[in-house]
């Protein structure tokens, strides 16, 4: 498969994920699929493939000792920016992943940090964050919901 079509098979492979946990996050079997921890490990083989693609010792040289010049460098490869993509794309629904059960054990409302999650990750995070802190500060008696039991692993 060249890189181009790993770019999109990942691409399309997160869209599932979100679609249940901003959509539907009470489903059941939305619940179910977030327990598990195997999209992250077919999404981190696609990246461990590809990073392993992308290293030259000039990339290795420059991520030892990263320095911009030489980073964007490296992120004018095919390979490495498809690589920095999934990279964003892992680490951006694991992030969602845990917001989304903060809110199925707290009951706060989470579907604008999840769609902020799905395209800017840290600000999807900062948005949760905030509604916590403004939850707890304007509804100190904000009950929360104790019918779900999350995964140990979340």
């Amino acid at each position: 498969m060249v890189i181009a079509q790993l770019f999109n098979v990942a691409n399309l492979f997160v869209l599932p994920f979100w679609v249940l946990m901003i959509l539907l996050p009470n489903w059941q079997i939305t619940r179910r699929i977030m327990e598990s921890y195997l999209p992250f490990v077919v999404l981190a083989g696609v990246y461990l493939y590809l990073f392993v693609s992308s290293i030259t010792p000039e990339n290795a040289q420059a991520l030892s000792n990263p320095q911009l010049a030489d980073i964007a460098r490296f992120f004018a490869n095919e390979t490495a920016a498809a690589t920095g993509w999934i990279h964003f794309l892992v680490m951006d629904l694991f992030v969602g992943r845990w917001i989304y059960w903060q809110g199925q054990k707290t009951g706060i409302w989470t579907i604008h940090s999840l769609a902020l999650c799905l395209f800017a990750g840290p600000l999807g995070l900062l948005s949760h964050i905030l509604t916590y802190w403004i939850t707890k500060a304007f509804f100190p008696n904000y009950q929360q919901q104790e019918t779900v039991t999350i995964p140990e692993e979340a």
